[in-house]
């Protein structure tokens, strides 16, 4: 009797003992498990550039490769507005990229979506996405280079400015000859005395009526006398 209850509290003994191993090692597979499980944390988004467009990444560094649905929104007070696109991923311990092509403006806020079966039901990345403050650069807004004229050419502003430009003595002095041959006050006044105005012509002139008055006299005298002889 001795040794069968024995062997009953040894049996009983084991059993607990597997119980608790098992119970273990159940717990230890299911931690494991969960790690290895697809996590909403093992996805990130970023708003850059690529070129002079912008883009949307979002990358999965989930190691077991499970394949997740990631969905992007426009979001304006804390509503959706529009769907940017829709795409899907399988990660990796390096990680994989999706990218989404979309022109956002600084300081948009988007929404990243993922599903991911049967680990990720509906969640999103957290906090929603922000656009940086500076937005992609155009090709309008890029500055053009301006040519540089080579030494052989040249403007017409410098062809003039290469024919030599008068002096202020040459440009102020006038010909010598036109100030000459213009008649001046004097020089008519002078004229007009030549006409007559300073000659003996007035004398001339006075001598002939004086003598034409004596001759006038004269006959006037003689035909008097004339006349006085031959009435006698």
């Amino acid at each position: 009797m001795a040794v069968l209850s024995i062997s009953r509290r040894t049996v009983a003994r084991s059993v607990r003992v597997l119980g608790v191993a098992t119970a273990t090692a159940a717990l230890a597979l299911g931690a494991a498990g969960n790690a290895l499980a697809c996590n909403i944390k093992e996805f990130s988004a970023e708003a850059k550039c690529d070129g002079d467009k912008g883009v949307i990444t979002v990358t999965d560094v989930d190691k077991s490769g499970v394949e997740a649905t990631v969905s992007v929104y426009l979001v304006e007070n804390n509503a959706d507005v529009r769907m940017v696109g829709e795409k899907t991923v399988k990660g990796s311990k390096e990680g994989t990229t999706i990218t989404f092509d979309e022109a956002w403006q600084p300081n948009a806020e988007y929404r990243v979506h993922v599903v991911a079966l049967p680990y990720i039901k509906g969640d999103d990345i957290s906090p929603n996405l922000t656009t940086p403050a500076t937005a992609c650069k155009t090709e309008e807004e890029s500055p053009t280079p301006t040519a540089t004229p080579s030494p052989s050419e040249s403007t017409p502003a410098e062809e003039e400015s290469d024919s030599p430009a008068p002096s202020a003595s040459e440009s102020s002095t006038a010909p010598a000859d036109t100030s000459s041959n213009a008649p001046t006050p004097a020089a008519g006044e002078s004229n007009l005395a030549e006409t007559g105005a300073n000659s003996n012509t007035g004398m001339i002139a006075g001598i002939a009526i004086a003598l034409v008055a004596i001759g006038g006299g004269a006959v006037f005298f003689g035909l008097r006398r004339r006349g006085a002889s031959s009435s006698r």
